[in-house]
């Protein structure tokens, strides 16, 4: 199990699904003037999209989405941003995109599973339905191809602050958007000179120790709460910090977000699960594999 950070131009061994793609291409492999190459994995994991916000980084999803298959997408919550869409509708293409690419998965075959957060909490009103094509859960349990059972879920029951203090939690989410604010800007400017994303926000909550704690926190209780289900591990979202590591026997697995660190959990035909970290610059390539145990980006409280 490994994290790795890799962009559009590696691993280009073209899918059953790449003459379809190459027609339709998304867009930003249409402005690099090539047809994007398939990466097929057994199962996706995504979680923490929040389409509706400006800090979504729905062009690179778009993207991802279009360069990688599976035969299941596990959508792992907050996928919408309900909160913010409450208080002032904002939606561009590329968020449409998103959906279209999601859509078209299914069209293709792919099963879809979603599972709601709190940010998406409307639609576990639709919890045991399908919805065009979209099983809607609360929870459910996910078997690997070498046989292991995790379970799946957003994670927000594991936040006090979500769970105790829901008027706090909003006030959060509304600094926590102040601050994605100024990564865009970063992002944009780091774009134009050519360089890979990287998250300003996420690396100075790394310094902050009671971001750390409160993750360290997060992940136990998890677990905790994990194991008597007679499961091997769980997988997660919420807190915007993509991991695998084992806390006691259970298995952690969490896929971290796309508003900053921009990753997504994957397992592939043997049950091997690894984390990608998505980079859209040509430089990206150059990244360094890193350790699945290393910390990445954790979201400041609340998610």
């Amino acid at each position: 199990m490994a994290e790795r950070a890799w962009s559009p131009n590696a691993y280009l061994r073209p899918g059953p699904l790449a003459a379809e793609y190459a027609r339709r291409p998304p867009a930003q492999a249409f402005r690099h003037g090539r047809s994007p190459a398939v990466r097929r994995h057994r199962t996706i994991f995504i979680s923490d999209v929040h389409l509706g916000t400006h800090g979504c980084k729905a062009e690179m999803l778009s993207d991802f989405l279009a360069r990688n298959t599976c035969d299941t997408l596990y959508l792992v919550g907050d996928i919408l941003d309900g909160w913010q869409l409450k208080r002032r509708w904002y939606w561009n293409d590329a968020q449409t995109r998103v959906v279209g690419e999601i859509l078209r998965k299914i069209d293709e075959g792919v099963r879809v599973v979603y599972v709601p957060g709190n940010h998406d909490e409307f639609l576990r009103d639709y919890c045991g339905r399908s919805v065009a094509g979209v099983e809607v859960v609360r929870e459910t349990i996910h078997l690997t191809a070498d046989g292991r059972h995790l379970l799946v879920l957003h994670g927000d029951q594991f936040d006090g602050v979500i769970g105790y203090a829901k008027w706090l939690a909003h006030v959060g989410d509304r600094a926590y958007g102040t601050a994605l604010a100024l990564n865009d800007r970063l992002h944009i400017l780091r774009r134009g000179l050519g360089l890979p994303y990287w998250s300003l926000s996420a690396y100075l909550k790394r310094k902050v120790k009671n971001a750390v704690e409160y993750v360290s926190r997060f992940e136990e209780a998890v677990a905790r709460t994990a194991a008597p289900k007679s499961v091997d591990g769980v997988i997660c979202g919420h807190i915007h910090q993509a991991e695998i590591r084992r806390i006691g026997p259970i298995l952690y697995l969490n896929d971290g977000d796309w508003v900053e660190s921009c990753t997504a959990l994957v397992e592939d035909a043997r049950g091997h699960l690894e984390i990608l970290r998505w980079a859209s610059s040509p430089s990206a390539s150059e990244l360094a594999r890193a350790s699945a145990g290393t910390k990445g980006e954790a979201a400041l409280i609340p998610a």
